[in-house]
């Protein structure tokens, strides 16, 4: 008897943590899917709803440089907000998720008609229990 109720209080933490899991991975695709439809609209405020203050792009030889460049949450939404990046209608695909308590990252392919790159995402899980993006490292293809 004793093993059957370890058994089930096994079994019932287990779903409990798949629950979990898969709550936390909706709401990271949600942020993502959000955060990409905001920069194709060039809707910064709503952008910035996404991003968690210390938000940085981190571009690695990006554009033909031979150099690391870093771009921070208010230079990237002024650029959103000037149309000078964002405003395509981007395909995205979310390739994968790794989840580490209350941070994760993502690997995100963004296929558009100006461009098509696959970024690193790292996103945290604030106080309020929301996702949000941290830091974005982007390849170009």
């Amino acid at each position: 008897m004793n093993k059957t109720i370890l058994i089930g209080i096994f079994a019932l933490f287990m779903t409990a943590g798949c629950k979990a899991q898969s709550s936390d991975e909706k709401a990271i695709k949600e942020t993502i899917i959000g955060f990409s439809k905001a920069g194709d609209k060039n809707d910064a405020d709503k952008l910035a709803t996404y991003l968690d203050d210390n938000y940085r792009i981190v571009m690695n030889r990006l554009f033909g440089s031979s150099e690391v460049s870093v771009m921070t949450k208010d230079i990237y939404l002024e650029k959103i907000r000037t149309k000078e990046y964002g405003g395509d209608n981007r395909k995205v695909e979310i390739e994968s998720i790794v989840l580490n308590g209350s941070t994760a990252s993502a690997k995100v392919s963004f296929v558009g008609s100006k461009m098509t790159f696959v970024s690193i995402f790292n996103l945290i899980k604030d106080g309020n229990n929301e996702w949000k993006l941290v830091s974005d490292v982007p390849v170009m293809k």
